[in-house]
């Protein structure tokens, strides 16, 4: 049932219909979550929304588009005012098709003349249109309609204009015998004798429409029992809402701080609940294809790295500054331009230090292993999760690749200064020896560019298996840059037999000996 059937039945049902002004969607899904049976496109609010009178000075494509978004927003009968028609009957049958278009469920005409002007503006000059015109619009209006669930309300002004009852009842009946759905009478006296005295002497089937905004005091009970069907409160959302804004403005402009407006704004989440969140995040997960906004990340950078002195003797090596950035600021950016946002970082050394926005923390010891760090945020690794050492500089294209490649395990291996190594570095995922029937991978070195101090490696990788058993991974391409001593993920076996974990490239020196290559914000270091 769409919104002209569901205001259709609305009129065969016992009880007054209760409407409320809007002027976009979320004032639209606030009437829906108050319990109105339907929205009014209030012409006067949409106006005020764009700061400008209540006086024909916004176009039909503004209030149409406006009224759209109501539409779209709310399953209630959004009812549009349409001011006079804006123009002549010709107007009218262009106007019919736009908004039936939409999804209206029904539109307002009143019998101002062009431009005009809003029923409570005191001292403007108010005319109103001959009542054949009024009626022929209302007649152009029901020949153009393709749907008669799609309703005309006709409105006459006599009573604010200070034309008397009389003229509002020959009005009222001309628009009724035109074939009007609804008759709206509207009234600017502050009790409601005038409009009741009106239903009185109303001797049409057409039902009655008011708009109790200056006899306020009238209940929605007091008038459906004085004959009103439709009762519709048109502009207290907006008034309100001025109200509200007006002293949170003024509250943070004196205090300058936020927390001063608690009791005047609603939660975050609020917000989000009203404007369907939770549904995008059901969407995203049942038709989207895996990406960033389903991978987390996880920086480990909770050691104290007293190794490097006076460089860390205030903060982590992830906070070190490289070209006016810290280390974990150019890791954060590059994860968020592969579409990761939710990103976690294990602190301890120094964890105060680690400031910056949009971060989850979790606190470990740092001198408890990275195991231990990683089971810190434990509770992140409930989907696919990136997890990344706290000092690594690294470009935005690894990322990529690791999301695009399947595997149970994915790692990383950066394997600069290779040349003139003749053995190569094995990353093993299931323990034992080359050639033992484990599944393992190796890096492959080849070739590359000379170092520079901000080197680019361009670098091949390959997984290997052998033999049966073992978990499945894969070494991702890779394009790395170490500002600080750090670990790479998996362990490598060194020359020697004995196991370390991996920490950078390690090349074999003159002297026989592997040396770990880093580059940090001071340059080239062999350690």
């Amino acid at each position: 049932m769409d919104g002209k059937q569901r205001l259709r039945a609305l009129l065969g049902q016992p009880g007054p219909i209760l409407i409320a002004g809007a002027h976009d969607g979320m004032t639209a899904k606030l009437v829906e979550e108050a319990g109105f049976q339907g929205v009014w496109a209030s012409g006067f609010e949409i106006s005020a929304s764009h700061c400008v009178p209540d006086a024909n000075i916004l176009t039909m494509a503004d209030q149409l588009r406006a009224a759209a978004w109501m539409v779209a927003s709310t399953d209630l009968p959004v009812v549009a005012d349409c001011d006079n028609g804006y123009g002549n009957a010709i107007n009218v049958i262009h106007m019919v098709k736009a908004y039936e278009s939409e999804g209206i469920a029904a539109i307002c005409m009143e019998d101002n003349v062009f431009p005009k002007r809003c029923s409570f503006y005191a001292g403007v000059k108010r005319e109103l249109a001959p009542v054949e015109e009024h009626a022929g619009k209302v007649k152009a209006f029901l020949d153009t309609r393709k749907s008669d669930d799609f309703l005309v309300i006709a409105r006459t002004e006599a009573l604010i204009a200070g034309w008397g009852l009389e003229e509002a009842l020959l009005r009222g009946r001309a628009y009724a015998d035109a074939g009007a759905d609804f008759v709206l009478v509207h009234s600017k006296s502050d009790d409601a004798n005038q409009v009741l005295e009106f239903a009185k002497h109303w001797d049409r089937e057409t039902p009655l429409v008011c708009v109790p905004t200056i006899y306020k005091s009238a209940t929605a009970t007091e008038l459906h029992d004085g004959g009103y069907k439709m009762v519709i409160y048109a502009n207290h959302g907006l008034r309100s809402g001025i109200k509200a804004q007006r002293e949170a403005f003024s509250r943070i402009m004196r205090d300058q701080r936020c927390d001063t407006v608690d009791d005047l704004v609603v939660p975050l989440t609020d917000v989000y609940e009203l404007i369907g969140v939770p549904q995008m995040k059901s969407d995203e997960a049942a038709y989207m294809p895996s990406d960033g906004a389903r991978v987390g990340a996880i920086v480990l950078a909770a050691g104290a790295s007293p190794d490097l002195g006076e460089l860390t003797a205030d903060k982590p090596k992830a906070m070190l500054d490289v070209k006016g950035k810290p280390v974990l600021g150019h890791q954060v950016e590059a994860l968020n331009a592969a579409g990761i946002k939710d990103i976690s970082v294990v602190v301890g050394w120094k964890k105060e230090a680690v400031d910056l926005p949009n971060l989850r923390t979790y606190s470990a010891d740092g001198s408890s292993g990275e195991v231990a760090s990683l089971m810190e945020a434990g509770a992140e690794l409930n989907r696919r999760t990136l997890v990344l050492y706290g000092d690594l500089l690294f470009d935005q294209e690894i990322v990529e690749r690791l999301m695009q490649t399947e595997g149970d395990v994915v790692l990383v291996v950066d394997r600069s200064n290779l040349e003139g190594r003749e053995n190569r570095d094995l990353v093993q995922t299931a323990g034992g020896e080359v050639g033992s029937g484990q599944r393992f991978l190796h890096a492959q070195p080849h070739r590359h560019e000379p170092r520079r101090r901000q080197r680019r490696v361009d670098r091949h990788a390959h997984a290997v298996r052998e033999g049966r058993g073992g978990a499945q991974g894969h070494v991702a391409d890779d394009r790395l840059r170490r500002p600080r001593q750090a670990a790479a993920p998996g362990r490598v076996r060194r020359q020697g037999g004995h196991d370390r974990p991996a920490a950078g490239a390690r090349r074999q020196g003159p002297d026989g000996q592997h040396h770990r290559h880093l580059q940090g914000v001071d340059g080239d270091r062999h350690l």
